[in-house]
């Protein structure tokens, strides 16, 4: 309705799984937490600012209204889920993991969490959908990768995610062994500190503390960019099972460059532009990361870190389990990051708005934005973008937008992850871009 009032239906019939009915109301309840929770480590207020009301007009019936055009409205309420309003008005993060207010409209109900041992679902013979297929799962964490292939090997458990990029090739020729693959929109990229001044992780080349920040000169960026051998890190790093980043997302989504490409690897060029932006000696760097959150991310550090050295840029390497990292990490505690990025909404402006446009709180923009990237230009194009009157429009823009962004280097995109699941013979399972293990998604093979 003019481009700034949407109306949405409610599907009739479909229930909690306490039996009462799922309604407009709980859909409205939802957007008004979804960006208000405490402490959110990745809050969907990025998302939920857009709205200025949410209205039910009767039990099946929902009316939103954006303060601009929003081309992507479908999109964006497809990511986040709908809690029950009668579990969820006052519930705390604690209530929800602890199961008391855990319900759903899903084809299976929550059982119990037991942290570090299992999480336990049982089937929702009310679900609304296909007929669940399994009775009961079990979900057992087994944190590393070799670890969770052995269970595998030993029937220990019947499907895993993520297996170690090292044991892929003997899974293949393991005929007991049934294995799904797809390539991901997960960007794994660098994220810099291009804000400060003073840097706390940035020394001069004698290892010390520097006045001036190096990074946030576009040159030095480039330079870092071209000292990193994509293609090798793909090969050899993640066992082939990645492909080379120029952009923020894959190049076959709508709305991408096609023709942007990665930087190519070129030590030459990097040593070069690093002395004309003054530094013909180098720098002292510390890249950080979480050791436990991206196929090979400790690996590829390393490796990072390996390739910056031999141009002259002094690095080292600190990582950490994911919740300590994560945590410094939106504290702006670090000159350059190891991270990655799957865009929820399945499309670039996503990622644009969050890791890219000049953090702003009010406003949602930049919510993700741990190097404190700005660019007005940058920001003018995605606001463009995002109050498009069009889809078209909007695509045009967007890629207007990712040209800009990618060639300032406010991030340093480096690799597409090839998401893999492994499963005894007998399963099967359809592969998602998205990374999600979704139980409804794993059937018995066909004979």
């Amino acid at each position: 309705e003019d481009g700034l009032v949407w109306t949405f239906t409610v599907p009739e019939g479909v229930t909690w799984q306490d039996g009462e009915p799922f309604t407009a109301a709980d859909v409205k309840f939802t957007m008004g937490r979804a960006g208000n929770v405490p402490n959110s480590p990745s809050s969907f207020g990025l998302i939920t600012k857009v709205l200025t009301d949410v209205e039910v007009v009767d039990d099946l019936t929902v009316r939103m209204k954006t303060k601009d055009a929003f081309p992507l409205m479908p999109d964006y309420m497809s990511v986040i889920y709908i809690v029950s309003k009668k579990y969820g008005d006052g519930a705390t993060t604690n209530d929800y993991n602890s199961g008391k207010a855990m319900i759903g409209t899903g084809p299976f109900k929550f059982v119990e969490w037991v942290p570090g041992d299992r999480i336990v679902y049982e089937r929702n013979p009310d679900y609304w959908g296909p007929k669940p297929e399994w009775d009961k799962v079990i979900v057992k964490p087994i944190t590393n990768d070799s670890s969770r292939v052995a269970a595998l090997l030993a029937g220990d458990v019947d499907f895993i995610d993520n297996p170690a990029t090292t044991d892929i090739a003997t899974l293949k020729k393991n005929k007991q062994i049934t294995l799904a693959e797809v390539a991901s929109n997960r960007l794994i990229y660098l994220h810099l500190d291009s804000d400060r001044d003073k840097s706390p992780f940035v020394t001069d080349a004698d290892g010390k503390p520097m006045d001036k920040n190096p990074l946030k000169d576009v040159r030095v960026r480039r330079a870092l960019s071209l000292a990193i051998d994509r293609k090798g890190i793909a090969e050899k790093v993640m066992e082939g099972l990645a492909s080379p980043a120029g952009q923020l997302m894959p190049p076959n989504v709508y709305a991408t460059v096609p023709d942007l490409k990665p930087d190519p690897y070129d030590p030459k060029k990097a040593k070069a532009l690093l002395a004309e932006a003054g530094y013909p000696n180098g720098f002292g760097l510390t890249i950080h990361g979480p050791n436990n959150r991206y196929v090979n991310d400790h690996k590829i550090s390393q490796a990072i870190a390996q390739m910056l050295t031999r141009v002259g840029i002094k690095t080292a390497v600190v990582t950490m389990p994911s919740n300590v990292f994560f945590q410094k990490a939106s504290a702006l505690e670090y000159s350059l990051m190891l991270v990655g990025w799957s865009s929820g909404s399945g499309e670039p402006s996503n990622p644009l708005k969050a890791l890219l446009q000049t953090y702003d709180k009010t406003k949602g923009s930049g919510a993700t934005n741990r190097g404190r990237y700005s660019n007005p230009a940058l920001d003018i194009l995605i606001d463009k973008a995002l109050s498009a009157a069009s889809r078209e429009e909007w695509a045009k823009t967007t890629q207007e937008a990712t040209k800009v962004a990618m060639n300032d280097l406010g991030i340093i995109p480096l690799h597409f992850q090839v998401n893999v699941w492994a499963m005894r013979k007998g399963l099967s399972y359809s592969a998602r871009a998205d990374e999600y293990t979704l139980i409804q998604s794993i059937h018995s093979a066909k004979k």
